[in-house]
């Protein structure tokens, strides 16, 4: 069995898969809230054609839209991630790590100008 010996920063590399990991889950989370909402708008337009309700059928739905703008949110954080996983892996092999918080920043708007595009469209729905 070969020796390794662990490098001194061996503890904040694996932090950088953790929180790597742990992004990949959110991207997987908002991709399949944009999944639900395109689907769930499928769904009450044909139980309402079901139950022969057409004239309550909503014909200018922005569901449908807003969730593939969930998808693509997600998609874009997963390749965001990416990238800060490994310009983050290599600022640890030079030893010259920088913190920034510009992927937090721009998924917390991005994030917020959906929901208050849902907040909307619900409100129009009532």
């Amino acid at each position: 069995m070969p020796n390794s010996t662990p490098t001194p920063n061996t503890a904040d590399h694996l932090a950088n898969e953790r929180t790597f990991l742990s992004w990949i889950r959110t991207s997987i989370g908002i991709m399949a809230f944009g999944f639900v909402v395109v689907k769930f708008s499928l769904f009450v337009k044909q139980i309402s054609l079901i139950l022969g309700k057409t004239n309550t059928v909503p014909t200018g739905s922005y569901s449908g839209i807003i969730g593939i703008i969930l998808v693509a949110v997600g998609a874009i954080v997963l390749l965001l991630s990416f990238l800060r996983y490994k310009k983050i892996e290599q600022q640890l092999m030079k030893g010259t790590y920088q913190h920034t918080s510009r992927l937090v920043t721009v998924l917390t708007i991005a994030i917020f100008c959906v929901s208050i595009l849902l907040l909307i469209y619900l409100m129009g729905s009532i």
